[in-house]
């Protein structure tokens, strides 16, 4: 992996920047992104990135989305997956797992309860709507 990302290149996470605790995440990972390995999109504050994705705003905000560098979508765990393999400290995790499918798949139904449970918080305040 280079030192600094190819242009066009990047994985894109799509998170919710209205969420407090996907906020303190990802501001965690962005921190260790200090040479912009990852592009970091906020669809709380603006959700046109993901039309030329044509990824539906609902499902993203209740599954955090990533395009890897290949342009495959990737959601829940495994989209973590993806990001790690970015990210100083993480980097040895994100590859190692990926070699191992059916931990991913645990740690996604894992991930699944969690992200229904945030959802629903989520709809208590006012955030979503019915389709």
């Amino acid at each position: 992996m280079p030192d600094h990302p190819v242009p066009g290149r990047r994985p894109i996470v799509f998170f919710d920047g209205g969420c407090p605790l996907c906020r303190r995440e990802i501001g965690h990972y962005q921190r260790l992104d200090k040479v912009g390995h990852v592009d970091w999109q906020d669809i709380h504050a603006d959700a046109a990135p993901l039309r030329s994705w044509r990824i539906d705003w609902g499902a993203a905000m209740r599954r955090m989305h990533v395009v890897d560098t290949q342009g495959q979508i990737h959601t829940g765990a495994w989209a973590f997956v993806v990001v790690w393999q970015h990210l100083p400290y993480y980097r040895v995790l994100g590859r190692g797992l990926r070699r191992v499918p059916p931990v991913v798949r645990l740690m996604d139904r894992v991930y699944e309860g969690f992200a229904r449970r945030r959802w629903r918080s989520r709809c208590s305040d006012g955030l979503c709507h019915s389709d």
